[in-house]
């Protein structure tokens, strides 16, 4: 199954890893991965503010770029719900919203490709921890996934996943929120730690980088004993351990 890497801005300039992990965990489940050079961001941040015709122009590349892709994953709730509305954003534009829902109907969550696409629930990876998981809104409330982190996460051997208090919060990101609305924003992730730390979890698993780097950046601030990692590199876990005993 040939698969093209939507890499997402976050992980392609703060978090290397969670590329990597997200394209080796796709090819040891048996996809040929490829990388479109041409991909920009996605437009969210500019469509959030409100600049829809300048988004226009970022939508209309990003899908010339993937046009001739079977599958477009991103290790990223927040950026393929982005693009799942393209075809808003061209409702006076027919011939381009309808490449636009050409593009979100094939375009994945990375671990809501493997579950509904690949079919797979245990990826075969192991990661001894106590661990909670956030859920982002974007993934949660406009894509609509929902279960299936969690039911990868329920297979990985000697990860142990406790609930997360008021799962449903919201961790304070949200893009340009986390920057017009700073101190609001603050409280909230604080909220969010908070409820991380009544989990009793040594380990913060998230599958969106702007979340995971918005609470990594006040549990660092703040000195907590409590490691953050997004779920590709979770569910990568078992292909490092193996690589490490052969060299």
């Amino acid at each position: 199954m040939k698969v093209s890497l939507f890499i997402t801005c976050l992980a392609d300039m703060f978090y290397a890893n969670v590329g990597k992990s997200s394209v080796e965990l796709l090819e040891r489940l048996g996809c040929e991965v490829d990388f479109p050079e041409q991909q920009t961001c996605c437009g969210q941040v500019s469509y959030n503010s409100g600049y829809h015709k300048e988004t226009k122009e970022v939508a209309k590349h990003m899908i010339k770029t993937f046009e001739q892709s079977d599958y477009v994953v991103a290790p990223s709730g927040s950026c393929v719900a982005m693009l799942h509305e393209y075809p808003h954003l061209f409702m006076e534009e027919r011939a381009w919203q309808e490449k636009a829902e050409k593009l979100a109907a094939k375009s994945y969550e990375l671990t809501q490709f493997i579950v509904d696409v690949l079919k797979v629930e245990d990826v075969q990876a192991s990661l001894p921890a106590c661990a909670t998981y956030h859920r982002s809104c974007h993934m949660t409330r406009l894509l609509g996934v929902k279960d299936a982190p969690l039911k990868l996460l329920s297979h990985v051997d000697g990860l142990q996943v406790n609930s997360l208090p008021n799962s449903e919060n919201c961790c304070g990101f949200g893009g340009t929120f986390s920057v017009k609305m700073g101190p609001i924003s603050e409280q909230m992730v604080q909220e969010k730690v908070d409820s991380i730390e009544a989990a009793n979890a040594d380990v913060l698993i998230g599958a969106d980088c702007g979340c995971l780097m918005n609470i990594a950046g006040y549990i660092n601030r703040q000195n907590k004993p409590i490691k953050v990692m997004h779920i590709a590199e979770v569910l990568n876990s078992e292909v490092k351990k193996h690589a490490d005993e052969n060299r």
